[in-house]
C-alpha cells in the first residue's frame, strides 16, 4: 500500500509540474502542431542529383584507375544515369572488368558491349540508394532542426522521396528553410596551376580531372581546381564559430578526425607554397596559400558575418546533406486553432469525468465514490508518464485521454459486478471481495492487453497524429490496469475494514 501511494504521489507531482512555466522545469508535456501552432514543410530529396554525382565520381575513379594500371581508354563520358568508355586494346578486357568490379558499388551493374563498357544503377540498386539517402537526409535534417532549439519536431518519410517536417512553435520557418536548403558539402581541393581560369572559361574546355568553380563572394571570379577532394566534410570532428586572432573577423574553427588529420598533414607538407581551395556547395569560400604543414586544426575564413559563421558551423557539425532538398509545400498553422482545440478537449474531458462520476455514484453509492477517486489517480499516473517521456500532445492524443477515462470505468464496473454476483450467491463480504477482484483481474488483463497490442501496432504502422493517439492509449491502458487492480482494491479494503459499513450499497436485496 505504501509503495502504491508513493507511485501515485510521485507521478502526481510530475503531472502537476506541467502548470509551471516551461523554462522552470526540465520535464514536461509538449504541445503538437495542431495545438501550439507552427510550421509545416514538405521537402523533396533530389535523387537525380545524387545519381548524377555518383556517376560523375565513378567516371573520375575509372579515369584514375585505368591510368594507374596503364590501360588505355577513350570516349569516357558520364551523363545523369550512365558512365561509359571504350578500351583502346581489347586484350585488357578481363583486367578492365576486374578493375570496374572493384570500383562500383553493389547497386550498380556493368554491361559490356564488345570493347565498350556501360555502368549504371539497376532498379533494385536505385531503390536501395533512395532508401539510404532518405534515411541519411532525415537524420541530418533532425540534427540541424534540433540545434535550432525546436521542441519535439515531427520528421518522417512520406512517399518515395519526400520528408515531412512539422515544427511546433516556429511561426517563421525562413531560418529553418535556409539551413535545410544548403547541402553544406565541404571539400578542400588543390588549385590546378596547369592553366589559367580566365583562358579555360573563355575556351570552354576544362582540362580532364579538373573543374571550374565560382567564388562565393564574387560570381565573376572563377578558380580552376583539381576534382580530387583532399579533405571532405565527413572527416570533420568538430566545427565552432570563432574569431581570427589577427584580423578579429568571424571564422569557423574546425578539428579533423585522425584520418583527415593524417591526410591533410601529408598533402599540405607536400604542397608548400601552393594554393588550395575551401569549397562549400560548389562555391569557393577562399583559396589560401599553404604556408606550413597543417594537421588536425584549422580555420575557414571568407568574409563571414557573425550569424553566417554560426550557421556554417552548425551545418558542418550536423553533416552534409546527401542531396539537395526542395520545399514542395509550406503551411503555417496559427495558435488560434490550437487554443480552440485545447479548450474543446478540456471541456470534453471534464464533461466525461463528471458523467462517469455521476454514473458510478448513482449505481454504486460510496463504492462508486471510491472508484472516482481511483480514476482521478489514474489521470495523475497518465499525465505523469507523459511528462517523463516528454511526449508531444496532439488533438488525437487528447481524444486518447478522454477514451482512457471510459476504459478505467469499464475495469471498475467489471470488478464491482463480479463482487455483486458473489454476494448474490450468498458469499460472505470478505470472500466476495477477494473472489470478485481475483476473478475480474484476468478478464481486465485480457481486455486491456488486447487493446495494448492494437495500440502498439498503431504506433509502428501509423504516423504523426496516429502515433500520438497510440501513445496515450498505451499509457492509459497501463495506468488503468494499475488503478483498477491496485488503487481501487486498496481504497475499498480500507473502507470495509475501517468504516465497517452495514452493507455495500450495491448488494441486491439489502
Amino acid at each position: 500500500m505504501a509503495l502504491t501511494l508513493l507511485v501515485v504521489v510521485g507521478f502526481g507531482a510530475l503531472a502537476v509540474s506541467n502548470v509551471l512555466p516551461r523554462e522552470d522545469r526540465s520535464l514536461g508535456i509538449n504541445l503538437g502542431l495542431d495545438l501550439q501552432g507552427g510550421s509545416y514543410l514538405l521537402l523533396e530529396v533530389d535523387m537525380d542529383a545524387v545519381v548524377e554525382e555518383r556517376i560523375a565520381n565513378l567516371g573520375e575513379l575509372i579515369r584514375t584507375a585505368m591510368r594507374d594500371k596503364r590501360i588505355g581508354i577513350r570516349g569516357l563520358k558520364t551523363d545523369a544515369t550512365t558512365a561509359e568508355f571504350t578500351l583502346r586494346d581489347t586484350s585488357h578486357f578481363i583486367e578492365a572488368r576486374e578493375i570496374l568490379n572493384g570500383l562500383i558499388s553493389s547497386d550498380m551493374v556493368i554491361t559490356p558491349d564488345g570493347d565498350r563498357f556501360h555502368v549504371a544503377f539497376d532498379e533494385a540498386g536505385l531503390a536501395r540508394l533512395t532508401t539510404a539517402t532518405l534515411g541519411q537526409a532525415i537524420e541530418i535534417v533532425r540534427a540541424r532542426v534540433d540545434e535550432t532549439g525546436t521542441k519535439e519536431p515531427i520528421i518522417q518519410r512520406q512517399g518515395k522521396t519526400r520528408i515531412l517536417l512539422q515544427l511546433p512553435g516556429i511561426d517563421d520557418p525562413e531560418q529553418v528553410k535556409a539551413l535545410l536548403g544548403r547541402t553544406a558539402k565541404l571539400g578542400f581541393q588543390l588549385v590546378d596551376i596547369s592553366a589559367s581560369p580566365i583562358d579555360v572559361r573563355a575556351s570552354g574546355r576544362v582540362p580532364p580531372g579538373s573543374e571550374l568553380l565560382p567564388a562565393r563572394d564574387d560570381g565573376n571570379v572563377f578558380y580552376l581546381l583539381n576534382k580530387r577532394v583532399i579533405i571532405s566534410g565527413e572527416m570533420l570532428e568538430d566545427a565552432r564559430p570563432s574569431f581570427d586572432g589577427t584580423t578579429n573577423e568571424p571564422v569557423v574553427s574546425f578539428t579533423l578526425n585522425p584520418t583527415g588529420a593524417e591526410r591533410f598533414g601529408r598533402i599540405t607538407g607536400q604542397n608548400l607554397g601552393r594554393a588550395f581551395a575551401i569549397v562549400l556547395d560548389d562555391e569557393v569560400i577562399s583559396a589560401p596559400t599553404i604556408r606550413a604543414q597543417i594537421f588536425a586544426n584549422g580555420q575557414i575564413s571568407g568574409g563571414f558575418s557573425t550569424a553566417e559563421s554560426n550557421d556554417l558551423a552548425l551545418l558542418l557539425r550536423s553533416g552534409a546533406l546527401p542531396a539537395p532538398l526542395d520545399v514542395v509545400e509550406e503551411r503555417s498553422v496559427g495558435p488560434g486553432l490550437g487554443s480552440d482545440s485545447i479548450k474543446a478537449g478540456q471541456i470534453a474531458a471534464i464533461i466525461g469525468l463528471i458523467g462517469v462520476a455521476v454514473f458510478m455514484v448513482f449505481n454504486y453509492g460510496m463504492v462508486g465514490v471510491l472508484a472516482v477517486v481511483a480514476i482521478f489517480a489514474n489521470m495523475l499516473l497518465l499525465f505523469g508518464q507523459l511528462t517523463i517521456l516528454g511526449a508531444t500532445l496532439t488533438l488525437p492524443g487528447i481524444a486518447g485521454i478522454v477514451l482512457t477515462i471510459g476504459m478505467a470505468v469499464d475495469a471498475n464496473i467489471i470488478i464491482f459486478e463480479r463482487i455483486r454476483e458473489e454476494l448474490a450467491a450468498g458469499r460472505k463480504r470478505i470472500t466476495a471481495f477477494q473472489t470478485g477482484f481475483n476473478q475480474a483481474t484476468s478478464t481486465i488483463m485480457d481486455a486491456n492487453l488486447t487493446t495494448l497490442a492494437a495500440a502498439v501496432f498503431l504506433y509502428f504502422l501509423g504516423s504523426g497524429p496516429i502515433k500520438g493517439f497510440s501513445v496515450t492509449i498505451s499509457i492509459g491502458v497501463i495506468s488503468s490496469m494499475f488503478s483498477a487492480i491496485l488503487i481501487t482494491r486498496i481504497l475499498l479494503a480500507l473502507w470495509i475494514n475501517y468504516a465497517q459499513p452495514r452493507r455495500l450499497f450495491f448488494e441486491k436485496g439489502a
